[in-house]
């Protein structure tokens, strides 16, 4: 396996939820250089300064600045993608005994395909808030990292019409079982996470966990030219902004990568790119070195954002679904994407800066659009651009069965992304 795969799948392995995606990116980030800062503080960049920040453990910025002249306009670079993914969630009080079986009581977070979480090996990841000092819980990452429970299927004996398709009740048809128990036998789970956080049950006060697949990213093909794995979307284009801010040197300018949390349900939050976190950041940036209102002003409505998230290739048993021309197939690069409702944040003469750079580098892309009675779904790129009103353009590797419990790509597409991420950052 490749070295930018085998980075790609422990990317996937580890990132089992939106603050475990985070903290490998932190890893990764320091072991490049990268300095922490807090957005409780007051910044100090250096020339040539490589820096990271954190919100609330599953939003992360990552940026590296140039040279600083007291006359240079900065010019900004912005990578944007989302940590999180269509899984469940763990609600409070979570226990359910029926049967003699112990489960735990879910919701849907996200557009997921929900049929797919049937029958698949499932763990649990987030972050838990513990008693603390004073006011202030003290926080812990938790990822079990063994298979914990199972949503199992109704035996076809007992449903003769489950091929004809059944919908599944969000509520009672998608709750896991993670074993078996006495009927009377009363918070488990609870006993069980404190478990393993090595703590008592009366000293969980909250959590944020996540029921996660825990299938392993393989190859697949004849020429095992494809990829299949849980949470390519969009844990693919995380991998190249990583790889792209750690891998190119800032020479001038600005470069920075936005990971935000809770794109899957809309954007609007405190975390999410539908805030005014962005702008914010890249104010303090620019103010750091020492810009003027005029400058700084200046810089943000010259720069250029990309918003990296997957796209639908075109399915072999559905071609009717795709556009009559605009048909991506896995393997032959990466998608630009474009929609008239601007669901995709694109105008053609961003879009031909990125084409350009394609051209250039001699890296292969696609055109992606939605079939015009079609609806498909939003990006980041849209929600910050209302917040931020610059050059955008969407873009990502082609997926198949997207939202499913595990997705499948072209193992091409990766390179062909990542080449166009590294130069991005070094060519605008």
């Amino acid at each position: 396996m490749e070295r930018a795969e085998e980075s790609l799948f422990q990317l996937l392995e580890r990132g089992t939820s939106a603050a475990m995606v985070v903290q490998e990116a932190v890893e990764r980030l320091a072991a490049a250089g990268f300095e922490e800062l807090s957005l409780s503080q007051i910044w100090g960049l250096t020339e040539y300064g490589k820096y990271y920040v954190r919100h609330h453990d599953t939003t992360l910025f990552a940026f590296t600045v140039g040279k600083r002249e007291s006359s240079f306009q900065d010019r900004v670079r912005i990578g944007a993608a989302h940590t999180d993914f269509p899984c469940l969630r763990i609600k409070p009080n979570p226990d359910v005994t029926a049967g003699g079986y112990a489960q735990i009581n879910v919701e849907v977070y996200g557009g997921a395909i929900l049929n797919t979480w049937l029958d698949r090996p499932l763990s649990i990841s987030g972050r838990v808030a513990l008693v603390g000092e004073g006011i202030l819980p003290k926080m812990r990452y938790l990822d079990v990292e063994r298979t914990l429970g199972v949503i199992p299927n109704l035996a076809i004996h007992m449903n003769r019409e489950v091929n004809k398709g059944i919908e599944l009740n969000k509520q009672t048809d998608l709750l896991p079982i993670l074993g078996l128990c006495d009927e009377g036998q009363e918070k488990q789970f609870m006993h069980f996470l404190a478990k393993e956080l090595e703590t008592e049950p009366e000293q969980i006060l909250d959590y944020e966990l996540w029921v996660y697949c825990r299938e392993k990213p393989q190859h697949a093909g004849m020429q095992e030219e494809l990829i299949l794995s849980p949470r390519l979307d969009n844990l693919t284009s995380v991998e190249a902004l990583l790889h792209g801010i750690t891998a190119c040197r800032c020479e001038e300018g600005v470069n920075v990568v936005a990971l935000f949390d809770h794109e899957e349900i809309g954007s609007r939050t405190k975390q999410g790119a539908g805030s005014v976190l962005l702008s914010n950041v890249l104010h303090r940036i620019l103010r750091a070195r020492n810009r003027t209102p005029e400058q700084i002003e200046a810089s943000l409505y010259d720069a250029f954002l990309l918003s990296v998230d997957v796209a639908h290739g075109l399915h072999p048993n559905q071609m009717g679904k795709a556009d009559i021309t605009n048909k991506p197939v896995l393997g032959k690069g990466l998608c630009i994407k474009e929609a008239s409702s601007q669901s995709y944040a694109t105008d053609c003469q961003a879009v031909a800066v990125i084409e350009q750079i394609c051209r250039k580098e001699q890296i292969p892309y696609q055109k992606y659009v939605n079939r015009s009675d079609i609806t498909g779904g939003g990006t980041l790129g849209a929600a910050a651009a209302g917040f931020l009103p610059v050059r955008a353009v969407d873009i990502g590797i082609p997926l198949l069965a997207m939202h499913s419990a595990v997705e499948t790509m072209g193992a091409a597409d990766m390179r062909s992304l990542t080449d166009l991420i590294g130069a991005y950052f070094r060519s605008l």
